[in-house]
């Protein structure tokens, strides 16, 4: 093994985010149905599988914790597109066979409903909130109750994280020099750039890390933000800029960091 590559072995993060506490592998397909605006009746398979192998791709560069269902999708993916690419016997030319995509887009129509009832639920006992709640009786776990992720999703997040790394390619992850680079201190620097503000862009977050393994690790930083319930992440327009924001003015319970692995060594 060559030094270039043990160098990068040694800056690998020992730290991960654990995606499924956001998203899992049908929220993956219907970002990406959105995203290429395709008929959900009418999947290209052989684009979606593509890209849906991109985005695993990039997730792991992210040292984001791929769950197995993820890659079970991308096996089914890879299934329905070798049978579409197989060809029609010709004894059965006069009956349509049944639609390799048919029992995928199933799954996809039946996941959005649930997920659309579970959001107007969501809103509903928001709104019940404010109608009943009990003046000064809101306690700080009835404030984290609030999702992480309202109309933004984790994958418009590596979205948006890519076109970072894109405007910043000049830095490997080989030529980091930090002696102690930890997501807790990329925490911290995120709640400081939030104080007294109503919130901040998410590009803003990035904004002087001129190393790529920076960004990575701020990233994670916000991840791990989002999943103690301490700052959210919206839109407050349709397809405009991805803000982030503070939830409650308290800080995470040090406990609660204390049981994950928040530090990364450089080489």
């Amino acid at each position: 093994m060559d030094s270039q590559a043990e160098d990068f072995e040694q800056t690998e993060l020992p730290y991960q985010v654990r995606i499924e506490n956001f998203e899992g592998p049908l929220d993956l397909l219907l970002h990406l149905i959105k995203k290429n605006e395709i008929n959900i009746y009418d999947i290209p398979v052989a684009m979606i599988a593509q890209q849906y192998l991109d985005y695993l791709e990039a997730m792991e560069e992210l040292n984001l914790n791929v769950a197995g269902d993820f890659l079970v999708m991308a096996a089914t993916l890879l299934q329905i597109k070798s049978r579409m690419l197989l060809p029609v016997d010709e004894a059965d030319d006069d009956e349509d066979g049944p639609d390799p995509r048919e029992e995928l887009v199933r799954r996809l129509l039946e996941y959005k409903t649930f997920k659309e009832a579970a959001r107007q639920l969501d809103q509903q006992e928001t709104l019940w909130r404010e109608i009943f709640g009990r003046e000064q009786a809101h306690s700080v776990e009835e404030v984290e109750e609030d999702l992480p992720l309202e109309n933004v999703s984790l994958f418009d997040l590596v979205d948006a994280l890519k076109g970072v790394l894109e405007r910043n390619p000049g830095s490997p992850l080989i030529e980091i020099v930090l002696d102690n680079l930890t997501v807790r201190e990329r925490m911290n620097l995120v709640l400081e750039m939030l104080e007294g503000k109503d919130s901040v862009s998410f590009a803003a977050l990035f904004e002087g890390s001129c190393h790529r393994m920076v960004v990575v690790v701020t990233f994670l930083a916000l991840l791990e933000l989002m999943r103690l319930r301490v700052v959210r992440v919206f839109q407050g327009e349709t397809f405009g800029p991805i803000l982030v924001s503070r939830t409650f003015s308290l800080v995470p319970d040090p406990a609660e960091l204390d049981d994950v692995d928040l530090e990364w060594r450089g080489a």
